[in-house]
This record gives structure tokens, C-alpha cells and sequence, in this order.
């Protein structure tokens, strides 16, 4: 009996020991106002990748979300936007906003 709890609490410290840690900039807010995250400071495709590849693929083949590797051919930088702000279909409005958005519609009406 005392080698099973013995088990228990060191797998239960291992486990807890593994998930901790004191990542200081995980510790660090953002501005309340600011429009760029850690996904790689403002660039389209790392903030792709973060908030729509879930959905859309890394690759932009399409998922549980449409196939985006010639969106630019049928929506320009605009409707991209236009999309991003209200949704569309499944799609949740407003994933990512501001200059992000603007970013990433850019980078998405560029692939035609």
C-alpha cells in the first residue's frame, strides 16, 4: 500500500513538475489597446498560422474550413477583410482585428 502512494504522489509531482515552470513572458499581459501578439510580432503568416490554420490548414489546403491556397483570386484584400471582421459560414467574426487582420488579408489576396 505505502508503494502505490508512494507511486501516486511522485507521478502526481513529475506530472505537475512538467506542466510548471515560471515562463516570465507567459507572465506578461499585453496591452489592452495593442494590436500585435506573439505571433511572431506582425507577421501575416505566423499570425495565420496561430489563429486560422486550425480551420484552414498550415498549408492552406482546407479542413473543417474552405481551401485558401487561391483565395486571392477570387476575393480581393478588402472582402478578405471584410470576411475576417463578421465571418462567414462556420467561421466566427473577429478571430483576429485590426492591423493583424488588415496583415493577413493582405498576405491571403496575394495567394493566387
Amino acid at each position: 500500500m505505502k508503494m502505490k502512494w508512494l507511486a501516486l504522489v511522485l507521478g502526481t509531482s513529475l506530472a505537475l513538475a512538467a506542466c510548471g515552470g515560471n515562463d516570465d513572458a507567459a507572465d506578461k499581459e499585453p496591452a489592452e489597446n495593442s494590436e500585435t501578439t506573439t505571433a511572431g510580432a506582425g507577421d501575416a503568416a505566423k499570425i495565420y498560422e496561430n489563429k486560422c490554420s486550425g480551420c484552414h490548414a498550415v498549408n492552406l489546403e482546407g479542413g473543417v474550413g474552405p481551401n485558401l491556397t487561391k483565395v486571392g483570386s477570387k476575393l480581393s484584400k478588402a472582402e478578405i477583410e471584410n470576411v475576417i471582421a463578421n465571418g462567414q459560414g462556420a467561421m466566427p467574426k473577429a478571430i483576429i482585428k485590426g492591423k493583424e487582420a488588415s496583415m493577413v488579408a493582405e498576405w491571403l489576396a496575394n495567394h493566387k
